[in-house]
């Protein structure tokens, strides 16, 4: 069987979009999120096996975000040259370390191999985006919601997949899951053989083009990153564990999880692209406002009515993220993979300090407090959505819009 070249026919370069490179790019994305969605349902059983504290237990999901202070540095390189190996072989990797981890023997060992899925992750998620958008043609949020929709779908079956697994072979017995994440890997490595991940841009960006923008555009953002973060890692990483403490059993945990993110599925399928139509700032103040408002409704609510409301959660408060990707994006036309690893890297980093934080005040009030702070934090974004600068249209073509033609040959 021959490799299939990703071309693009010479009138289409301009503006066209292409799905079925997209569809390469977010099949990865769906592999590895699902992987990585192991890790929330599960971690009622990790804290149980290594007698953890809620804070030892978030400091470990935070190691996955550290290795994200790269961001900046692999998305300036994917600028430069083609980092597509780092696409093609992170769902193998991720897949590897977390089939593994039920095998840890130590908090040690398990943090070491917490901090390695964290490089995996951070490898894939600065140049991917940035593929994404150069495909997009004007539509950047369609892409966006693309790329966000299929990690979302991997967060949503990969709970339900994990607590099947555990019931089937205990934590220690997750590892027989391994061969798919390879499996996924082949199939990229096949598919992306001629394919470059770089831009191929008339003039080159760097990271001096950011400096400029850090007032007005980075600090507004930063403030939103923070906002989103917490409410986004009290629901999706402390979720299972606080649902098992109200009385849930594992399973309903996990499939509580599982229907939280697949309404997140939905938001972030439709979310970019109605922001392509009605603006970027208009969406985030909606979605923002509404994901308060439900966090708060959650926490009052309780026995099956509870599910409804998760849905309708999930939907507000996941379809921000590909909105922001695609607002990135916008932005820097002439540094795409640049700008999104200096975004990945913030974001990744502003979690990993609301994943202590939540941890410590979960240790210290419990964690429906907790969520309640969170949802307070979560309101700082609306005053800093109206503080982002004017923003350019999404759909305004850019000069470089049409160059993927000759960055994916």
């Amino acid at each position: 069987m021959t490799s299939t070249r990703l071309t693009t026919p010479p009138q289409e370069k301009k503006s066209s979009f292409k799905l079925g490179q997209a569809l390469t790019i977010v099949s990865g994305h769906f592999v590895h999120d699902t992987y990585s969605a192991f890790v929330a349902p599960l971690l009622p059983l990790i804290i149980e096996k290594f007698t953890l504290t809620l804070a030892q237990a978030t400091r470990l999901t935070a190691l996955i975000q550290l290795p994200s202070i790269l961001n900046p540095l692999i998305g300036y390189a994917a600028d430069k040259i083609s980092l597509r190996y780092f696409i093609i072989f992170a769902p193998a990797t991720t897949a590897t370390l977390i089939g593994v981890m039920g095998l840890a023997p130590n908090y040690l060992s398990l943090s070491f191999l917490f901090l390695l899925i964290g490089f995996s992750t951070a490898a894939f998620h600065a140049p991917a985006p940035a593929m994404i958008a150069r495909i997009s043609g004007k539509r950047i949020g369609m892409g966006m919601s693309l790329f966000m929709a299929a990690g979302e779908l991997g967060r949503t079956l990969g709970p339900i997949i994990a607590i099947s697994a555990v019931a089937a072979w205990k934590l220690d017995g997750i590892y027989r899951l391994i061969v798919i994440g390879w499996a996924s890997s082949f199939v990229l490595l096949w598919r992306f053989s001629k394919v470059s991940s770089k831009a191929h841009l008339k003039k080159p960006g760097s990271l001096r083009a950011l400096i400029p923008t850090i007032r007005l555009f980075w600090l507004p953002l930063l403030v939103i990153t923070i906002a989103r973060s917490f409410l986004t890692a009290s629901i999706t990483t402390l979720l299972p564990t606080f649902l098992k403490g109200e009385g849930a059993t594992l399973a309903m945990a996990g499939i509580s999880l599982a229907i939280l993110e697949a309404a997140g599925v939905v938001g972030a399928l439709v979310s970019g692209t109605i922001s392509d139509q009605i603006g970027r700032k208009p969406a985030l103040l909606v979605l923002f406002s509404a994901s308060a408002i439900l966090l708060f409704v959650f926490l009052g609510t309780q026995g099956w009515f509870m599910y409804p409301v998760l849905l309708l959660l999930g939907f507000a408060s996941l379809a921000p993220q590909p909105v922001l990707l695609a607002l990135v994006q916008d932005q820097f036309a002439q540094n795409r993979a640049t700008a999104n690893g200096f975004y990945m890297s913030m974001s990744f980093l502003v979690r990993f300090v609301a994943l202590n934080l939540l941890g410590l005040a979960g240790d210290a009030w419990g964690l429906r407090i907790t969520f309640s702070i969170s949802g307070i934090i979560s309101l700082i974004a609306i005053p800093a959505i109206l503080m982002l600068p004017k923003l350019s249209k999404p759909n305004e073509s850019d000069e470089d819009m049409g160059k993927v033609g000759e960055g994916l040959e």
